[in-house]
């Protein structure tokens, strides 16, 4: 038997000083990394960890401004607190477990990451630059994939005190990557709500709230479909707000110290177990929870001290306690809710009134569908033993165990026909990557109730293959990957499963979670290269590039793409258009304008846009 331990000796063992590890496995710090089509992608996790140590000074009291410049793929923050101590300047933002918020009197429920969120921006950028003031002497350092690259010397200075902090994202980590403005809007109005009074500014536009989560409530929604006026209460250490609107599911923003937990936590478990309880004790009525919470609209903002996250990106609470020796999350979210609550309600009797009609009318809706739902559900069920349009992946999104990147790296492609979800099937990463096949067109759904969803076998099957019956909260993919052809009836497809989305499941949508898989539209090729291209542009400079008349393949549909080839499109440098709804947009709106009965309206509009564009091709090749 040979021996197995000759090549294991003390040669194989290494030891990574902290910048190195953090740029090995950068996953265990920023979470995936991403190109910048997803909110959660590393470089937004980049932003907010140098973002949030700003924040903390504002909390602390300090500084009411906080500049932030995107430009070019880099990234300039800028604040008026009291500037990191000068001394310590290169510590702070390059040595791991350096900083002030190990010191509970100077930050008691601070945001940022305990020592390692500025460090690890250091260490994965490929230019990275702090700067402190404090009164009248300014210290610069300059940094390379964390190593420093220059130490200045203290000098004077007339500017105010604050941190400044530029960086540029290593492109050798974040393959192309691109900050998109939707996302960090996002995330720039909810530093602003949950910092009611703190003006932020990126790139010279302003992001200011004077009603914290109430200002949240009513960007997300439309006052007209509202069944009343929004809740709105602001406690020590503790805000909520809600309402309840006419869509399908439940819509939440949580958030523990001024971070987004978008997988929630213990903290919204306890927010909607009380708002049951409040409601069923107000109106003596044992009321179903779901009928309760059906259409709900909500956000929760609670301060924790030494909180526990279930992943270092901290997307999810997991501490039970809203203090080491305090009471326990659901006691004091569960007392302060009621308290406020259900004083409320006895005030306002109108405002209880029209809540009490929204709970009946989900009872009705309901019973409605329960005969339809169980037969369904019963199809389903034997449906999953040999469902031939699914063919799933080994990890799922909401697996227990597992390693928080490769969860969120799970991605379902929804395709048509049988033969572009072939090419996937056969290219995909078994892991992963799961395929569900379309029959053909599916129902506009526009319109009609969630029944439907149940009488129509392909919605039922989708639905089950997400596992989003009952809310995302179980949700089996994060990423749910429409795959449809580049042309008409490929674009009417995708479409007609935006509805579907829109209409009974718009929390998906909202949550970011789905996208549009994009392939290349031409093949340009010589005996020598072969050049892929999403665009006519990449096509004449593929032209350009290769001359001599290259080979041209234009593909018309997924189908014509072998699996060799898929395989590069859906892999690492995997293109996805993310599906964002802007800050004006209305569901219900544009639902009705684009899947309506106005076809007139739709009509006019395509030929008051119509565009003729020419054959740059033929120009080059001609």
């Amino acid at each position: 038997m040979a021996d197995t331990t000759s090549n294991y000796d003390e040669s194989s063992i290494r030891s990574l000083d902290p910048r190195e590890h953090i740029r090995l496995r950068p996953g265990m710090y920023i979470g995936k990394l991403g190109d910048g089509s997803a909110p959660d992608d590393g470089i937004y996790v980049l932003v907010k960890e140098v973002v949030d140590n700003s924040i903390d000074e504002h909390m602390m009291g300090f500084g009411k401004q906080i500049d932030v410049t995107v430009d070019e793929g880099a990234v300039l923050v800028k604040d008026y607190g009291r500037g990191i101590p000068l001394g310590k300047l290169i510590d702070c933002v390059s040595k791991i477990n350096t900083g002030a918020k190990y010191d509970s009197n100077a930050f008691q429920k601070s945001v940022g990451l305990n020592g390692v969120g500025t460090k690890a921006v250091n260490a994965l950028s490929n230019f990275f630059r702090a700067s402190s003031v404090r009164n009248g002497e300014i210290k610069v350092a300059e940094f390379e994939a964390g190593k420093l690259l220059k130490d200045y010397p203290v000098t004077s200075t007339k500017e105010k005190n604050g941190t400044t902090v530029y960086f540029k994202p290593d492109p050798t980590i974040f393959k192309n990557y691109r900050f998109l403005p939707d996302y960090l809007d996002d995330l720039f109005w909810n530093y602003a709500y949950l910092n009611a009074g703190l003006i932020l500014k990126l790139n010279q536009k302003t992001f200011l709230s004077k009603n914290g989560l109430r200002d949240l409530l009513e960007r997300k929604t439309n006052a007209e479909q509202l069944r009343y006026p929004i809740i709105h209460f602001k406690g020590e250490d503790i805000e909520f707000a809600f309402t309840h609107a006419n869509q399908y599911g439940e819509n939440y923003h949580s958030f523990v110290n001024g971070q987004y937990t978008t997988q929630g936590g213990t903290h919204l478990s306890a927010f909607r177990e009380a708002i049951v309880k409040t409601v069923r004790d107000f109106f003596g009525k044992n009321f179903d929870a779901a009928d309760i919470r059906a259409s709900i609209i909500a956000a929760i903002s609670v301060r924790v001290q030494e909180p526990v996250f279930e992943s270092q990106t901290k997307t999810k609470l997991g501490s039970t306690h809203v203090a080491p020796d305090g009471p326990t999350m659901r006691t004091f979210i569960n007392e302060y809710v009621h308290k406020v609550l259900d004083d409320f309600l006895h005030r306002n009797t109108e405002v209880a009134q029209a809540l009490l009609k929204r709970i009946q009318q989900s009872e009705r809706e309901r019973k409605e569908i329960a005969g339809v739902k169980k037969i369904a559900n019963e199809r389903a069920k034997k449906a999953n033993l040999h469902n031939k349009k699914l063919r799933d992946c080994r990890l799922h999104f909401n697996d227990k165990k597992g390693e928080e990147e490769n969860k969120r790296g799970t991605t379902l492609f929804i395709t048509e026909g049988d033969s572009a979800s072939g090419s996937i099937t056969k290219s995909r990463d078994v892991q992963s990557q799961a395929v569900f096949s379309l029959r053909g067109k599916p129902l506009n759904s526009f319109g009609l109730t969630k029944k439907i969803v149940y009488e129509n076998e392909e919605f039922n099957l989708l639905q089950h293959a997400l596992n989003i019956e009952d809310g995302i909260d179980g949700l089996r993919y994060n990423r749910v990957v429409i795959a449809t052809d580049a042309d008409v009836d490929g674009m009417h497809i995708r479409l007609l499963i935006l509805t579907f989305f829109l209409q009974f499941f718009p929390d998906l949508v909202e949550k970011g979670h789905i996208y549009i898989l994009e392939t290349p539209l031409f093949r340009v090729r010589n005996k020598k290269k072969t050049i892929y291209c999403y665009s006519d542009e990449e096509r004449v400079n593929a032209i350009n590039s290769l001359g001599n008349k290259p080979e041209i393949t234009r593909f018309k549909g997924l189908g014509e793409i072998s699996p060799d080839e898929f395989g590069g499109f859906i892999g690492e440098d995997i293109r996805l258009d993310p599906v964002i709804l802007s800050e004006a947009s209305n569901i219900k709106d544009l639902l009705t304008y684009y899947m309506g009965k106005n076809t007139q309206d739709r009509q006019k509009f395509i030929i008051n846009n119509l565009r003729v564009e020419r054959d740059e091709v033929k120009e080059v090749v001609g």
